[in-house]
């Protein structure tokens, strides 16, 4: 796939996402949907978390490289915005940022080398 169809494809799924909002695990809200990017547009229209559009350009500033997947999850004790990027490298690696400061979570911006 080039490059020009794999950003429309990647816009379109993170079009979903542009408002995100979310749940604390132990929500009701939580066990009725699985969709993380529901999850995410909640959270943003709470205002716990930042929308994707603004973790994108943070993301961007210290990793450059091709978005390939993302997704809003909690984890490491905290909610999520989980990136797997394709560096210029053409190593794929996922980067954690914590939803609500944007700051990448420590430990998390290693390569998937799995």
């Amino acid at each position: 796939m080039s490059s020009r169809p794999r950003r429309l494809a990647l816009a379109l799924l993170l079009g979903a996402w542009w408002s995100a909002v979310g749940a604390a695990p132990g929500d009701r809200e939580w066990a009725d949907d699985d969709h993380s990017h529901d999850r995410a547009r909640r959270a943003v229209e709470r205002g716990t978390a930042l929308p994707v559009t603004e973790m994108l350009q943070r993301l961007r500033e210290r990793y450059p490289g091709e978005v390939v997947a993302t997704e809003y999850e909690y984890e490491f004790q905290r909610w999520v915005y989980e990136f797997k990027v394709i560096d210029e490298d053409g190593h794929l690696r996922k980067v954690h940022l914590d939803a609500a400061t944007g700051q990448v979570v420590d430990g998390t911006a290693e390569d998937d080398r799995d």
